[in-house]
């Protein structure tokens, strides 16, 4: 009778340690799984705002050319007259309508 109660005794603390065992294997995959899908979002995010920064590294490349072709007065002065409608003395301006 005694060595039954050893067995059963036994038997519990298998089955309650194989229970605890395979509730903390769940818990750390599931752990596991959550880390990695935030992982695999903050390579996406990177890799999009890689593509935005050399959009806006080509951005500020031809900003930059831009303002050294507004430094020469005669470009200016003929960015001037095409996009403000500005005319030189005794110049008339007719805007023709795009189609």
């Amino acid at each position: 009778m005694a060595k039954k109660k050893k067995i059963k005794k036994k038997a519990t603390r298998l089955a309650t340690f194989g229970v605890l065992s395979i509730v903390l294997i769940i818990i750390i995959s599931l752990t596991l799984f959550s880390v990695f899908l935030d992982i695999i979002d903050k390579y996406k995010e990177k890799n999009k705002l890689n593509q935005e920064l050399i959009a806006l590294k080509e951005k500020e490349s031809e900003l930059k050319t831009n303002v050294k072709k507004l430094e020469d007065p005669k470009y200016l002065a003929r960015y001037a007259r095409e996009k403000y409608f500005y005319s030189k003395d005794g110049e008339l301006i007719l805007r023709i309508p795009e189609k």
